[in-house]
C-alpha cells in the first residue's frame, strides 16, 4: 500500500475500539528492511500538544491492509525520533 501524507487510517485499540489517525509520514530503513509509520489521532484539537504514535508496519497481500507492530527497541525509537526531529526542523524553516 503506497501511503500518502494526510492519508487517514483506522487502528483498533486493545479493546477492539477503532480510532481514526492521520498519517504524518512513512519511511523505510534500508539497513533493516523495515518500514515505519508515524500517525496522530484525528480527534486531537489543534491547540493541544500533539501526541504522535509510531509503528513498524508491513504491507499485506491485500494492498489496502497493513500489519502494525509496536516499536520495542531503543534503537528503533531513536530512528523514529530522529526522523520526527528532522521533519519538524524542515517545517520550521
Amino acid at each position: 500500500m503506497a501511503l500518502e501524507e494526510k492519508e487517514r487510517i483506522i487502528i483498533p485499540d486493545e479493546n477492539g475500539e477503532e480510532h481514526l489517525f492521520e498519517v504524518l509520514f512513512t519511511f523505510d530503513v534500508d539497513q533493516t528492511g523495515h518500514s515505519y509509520i508515524a500517525v496522530v489521532p484525528v480527534e486531537q484539537k489543534d491547540d493541544e500538544e500533539v501526541e504522535v504514535f509510531a509503528f513498524r508496519y508491513e504491507d499485506q497481500t491485500n494492498e489496502d491492509d497493513l500489519s502494525l507492530f509496536q516499536i520495542e527497541s531503543d534503537e528503533e525509537w531513536e530512528m523514529v525520533e530522529e526522523m520526527l526531529n528532522t521533519l519538524a526542523d524542515e517545517e520550521d524553516n
